[in-house]
């Protein structure tokens, strides 16, 4: 039985996986870095690559012992090069590539994105291609058109912000826990997503790009003009009611943003499936209506489990697995911070 181990280090996640070669998830293993970068209100990049440095062999042989796979028994070894933080991808790159000098094992460089735009193929290995992917998290609003397993094209790509950034900048503007995303999403279910007035942000005709940063400035005008401050420690128990009112309003307006390129983009293309990843693909709200897409096109939908949302190393591995690019000699592979994809052209209509 074929087995892969898989590296991820590229922001403030590390995780280690061992998954076979029909896919199945043998043992993922994971140390948060939520509570190094919480005092900042955001990832701190030194922070987080000393993080890695500390706590990825622990986790590398943690998800060896679970699977039961001794580092012998394995058969390959793919490791996160990129996008990222540079920092953090040179610790899970440099330790994949001992690994690899040390058991003469292959090893492949694998992109982050497409990573999570494999994802749901874990626990839905029958999805149909064409796919349409939405990649979403905190660094990343993609739109992929995937015609099989291997070939990947960008439908559309966000001009500013992410979405996770959108809604991690209003949670730290408004003095809300980090990681903010997770806690606008329990908090708008207590709040009016009618209260307060956010349009939608607007692009050239034919264009399914997205853009995040007008609906920040939206909510940050909101704040101002109204004379609304929110508390310095707030109990989340006990928020007064605009708070609750103007993050559903806002957490709405983002779904309803990348759920209206969505839907222009199936039309457009005729996917036989759609599917979401990344760490917003965790978001309710942006579930239910992926979801609800799906049924009103008569379009087969899926998304992953939260588990595997997250920056984990069970999609690096799955994607290792599916991967022909393995570096002809380890000392060859190096990182890359940021990545580019042929892009389909866009038309009016």
């Amino acid at each position: 039985m074929i087995r892969v181990l898989g590296i991820e280090t590229s922001c403030d996640d590390t995780s280690a996986a061992v998954v076979s070669g029909d896919g199945e998830v043998l043992s993922c293993a994971m140390a948060s870095q939520t509570s190094v970068h919480a005092p900042y209100g955001g990832v701190v990049p030194e922070l987080a690559s000393r993080q890695h440095l500390r706590d990825l062999p622990r986790v590398v042989d943690r998800a060896l012992a679970e699977a039961g796979a001794p580092l012998e028994s394995l058969d390959r070894i793919a490791v996160t090069a990129g996008p990222g933080l540079l920092g953090s991808l040179l610790v899970g790159l440099s330790y994949a590539k001992a690994l690899a000098l040390g058991s003469g094992l292959p090893l492949a460089g694998v992109n982050h994105v497409e990573a999570h735009l494999r994802s749901p193929w874990l626990e839905h290995p029958h999805l149909k291609y064409p796919s349409l992917a939405l990649v979403v998290s905190g660094g990343h609003s993609h739109l992929f058109l995937s015609r099989d397993m291997k070939g990947v094209r960008l439908v559309a790509a966000t001009r500013d912000d992410a979405a996770g950034e959108a809604l991690d900048k209003l949670a730290k503007r408004l003095n809300l826990p980090y990681p903010g995303g997770p806690i606008i999403d329990a908090l708008s279910a207590r709040g009016d997503p009618k209260a307060f007035a956010f349009s939608l942000p607007r692009m050239a005709a034919g264009s399914l790009d997205y853009s995040f940063s007008g609906l920040k400035t939206a909510a940050l005008h909101h704040l101002r003009t109204r004379g609304l401050e929110p508390p310095p420690s707030p109990d989340l128990e006990d928020l007064p009611q605009w708070l609750l009112d103007l993050v559903a309003s806002y957490q709405k307006r983002v779904v309803d943003h990348l759920i209206q390129r969505m839907r222009a983009a199936a039309l457009r293309h005729r996917p036989a499936s759609l599917v979401m990843a990344g760490g917003v693909a965790c978001n309710g709200l942006l579930r239910r209506r992926l979801t609800a897409l799906g049924e009103d096109l008569g379009i087969e939908t899926a998304f992953p489990s939260p588990r595997f949302c997250t920056d984990n190393a069970a999609m690096v591995a799955f994607r290792g697995l599916a991967s022909e690019e393995y570096a002809p000699a380890p000392s060859l592979l190096d990182a890359f911070p940021s990545a580019k994809w042929t892009r389909i052209a866009e038309t009016a209509h």
